[in-house]
């Protein structure tokens, strides 16, 4: 299994590789400063000057939660950017963006949003990040998902981390989001909109 946000963000920081780009007419690609994602149904306004690294994430990563190898043939990073590049050096948290889509499939156990926390959050916590309470639901304009909140500190700062969760057609699509404050991560997760769907291409 993937359980990606955490697993991608910790990849993010140590590799980059060659893009192997699977999505093109579905969701995507990054223009403007906008991505759109008709087949979700959903757009995300990337703040200006921050990093696209989407093509290095949709490679293989690595092991999963369960410390099996992850078959990526139903899991895709659809969007994964970055304040400054990974491991470029900073006093501040690299705030991130990272959006993913799982298939059901590979969670036998996962049937709504909620459940996929399971996976989330044992992920998270080998990360060394720790869950500020339960799961709860959060609407994004008039989209309800799945909200859960973790932090980790980092020297004398603290990384914040929300991730929103979704199950449509047949796929778990996660919203992770990292920043240095509860205030940062707000405005991050504003610039995530949902609206009319129009047919994938």
């Amino acid at each position: 299994m993937f359980a990606g946000p955490f697993l991608l963000l910790a990849f993010a920081q140590q590799h980059q590789q060659p893009a192997r780009a699977r999505n093109a007419g579905i969701c995507g690609p990054l223009d403007a400063q906008s991505f759109r994602c008709p087949k979700f149904g959903f757009t995300y306004k990337v703040p200006f000057g921050w990093v696209d690294r989407t093509s290095e994430m949709q490679e293989d990563s690595p092991e999963g939660p369960a410390g099996k190898s992850s078959p990526r043939s139903g899991s895709e990073t659809l969007l994964a950017v970055f304040e400054r590049p990974p491991g470029a050096p900073g006093e501040t948290i690299n705030s991130a963006a990272v959006i993913a889509a799982e298939t059901l499939a590979g969670y036998p156990g996962v049937k709504t949003a909620a459940d996929y926390f399971g996976p989330i959050t044992e992920v998270a916590e080998k990360q060394g990040f720790k869950a500020d309470g339960a799961p709860y639901v959060f609407a994004v304009g008039g989209k309800q998902l799945v909200r859960g909140d973790f932090s980790k500190p980092r020297g004398k700062l603290e990384m914040r981390q929300s991730s929103l969760v979704m199950v449509e057609k047949g796929n778990v699509i996660s919203f992770t989001f990292v920043a240095g404050s509860d205030e940062e991560l707000d405005d991050l997760i504003r610039n995530l909109k949902f609206g009319a769907r129009t047919a994938a291409r």
